[in-house]
């Protein structure tokens, strides 16, 4: 009787959403056997950044292609994309929310810099993005970095867009604030003169506001976008490693761009990793 239970205990977990395949064979102490035990994935991620992390003030629901990257990990940890916590976590929080454990990794337009590097540890990049510049529609002056000199440009804090500013041109008056939803509304009303961050945050914010905001379309710099992890947990990071590389091998990568990012029109072949 004791063999008899013990295969239908086996035939039991494989009928679980989580199965009984080879992903299942996680080390005891790793973070993949504890985010399984838990059964839920605790994710960082910006809630103002149409189409990469942005809360729908109606429904509540988290949208954009950070959400959809941090759902297929969800799905296969737990064996469902509803297995999964969003927590709000702006540029300058997101090192801290990874050393403190309050999340298991941030997913949030995360460029990846050495200096970030020294206090957590990324994936390779899942996304490529390039800084550019948003201004008023009818403002005919702004329409190449350089003509930046001596406006007012408003920025995050925390973000690898400051630094590029103030490299590339210093004689800029920088507003830096915690969130770019910020930057919209003293755009608009003309307190500043620009907004530059990635290209693909302000064309999330450009389709939110189409009449009266244009993107400049000159892209200075380049910006590869990891998932964060806590620092030295090279277990994890190997594995989202693999994940990363199988939705890029397996077509879940580019639908998750279209759905998300592609909707607006944008392509995907500057800003997609290559296949390894």
């Amino acid at each position: 009787m004791s063999g008899l239970r013990a295969l239908l205990a086996v035939v039991l977990v494989c009928l679980l959403p989580t199965g009984c395949g080879e992903s299942d064979a996680f080390p005891e102490d790793s973070t993949m056997a504890r985010i399984r035990e838990r059964g839920v994935l605790t994710v960082g991620i910006k809630f103002d950044q149409p189409m990469f992390g942005y809360k729908d003030p109606a429904s509540g629901r988290i949208t954009g292609f950070d959400a959809e990257m941090a759902r297929l990990v969800a799905k296969d940890l737990t064996g469902s994309e509803r297995n999964i916590r969003f927590v709000e976590t702006v540029s300058r929080e997101r090192e801290n929310f990874i050393s403190q454990g309050v999340v298991d990794l941030v997913v949030a337009t995360y460029s990846i810099t050495p200096a970030r590097a020294e206090r957590v540890s990324f994936t390779d990049p899942y996304y490529y993005a390039g800084q550019d510049m948003l201004v008023r529609a009818g403002d005919s002056t702004i329409n190449q970095v350089s003509d930046l000199d001596g406006k007012t440009v408003c920025t995050a804090t925390g973000s690898t867009s400051v630094d590029r500013l103030r490299t590339t041109v210093p004689t800029a008056e920088l507003e830096i604030v915690d969130a770019y939803s910020i930057c919209v509304p003293a755009l608009v009303a003309g307190r500043v003169d620009a907004i530059s961050t990635d290209n693909t945050i302000l064309l999330g914010l450009l389709a939110q506001h189409p009449d009266t905001l244009r993107l400049v379309g000159k892209p200075f710099g380049r910006e590869p976008y990891g998932i964060g992890i806590r620092k030295q947990d090279a277990a994890f990071r190997d594995y989202l490693n693999g994940l990363i590389a199988r939705w890029l091998r397996d077509g879940q990568w580019d639908r998750a761009f279209m759905a998300t990012i592609g909707v607006g029109g944008a392509t995907s072949e500057s800003s997609r990793p290559a296949t390894r």
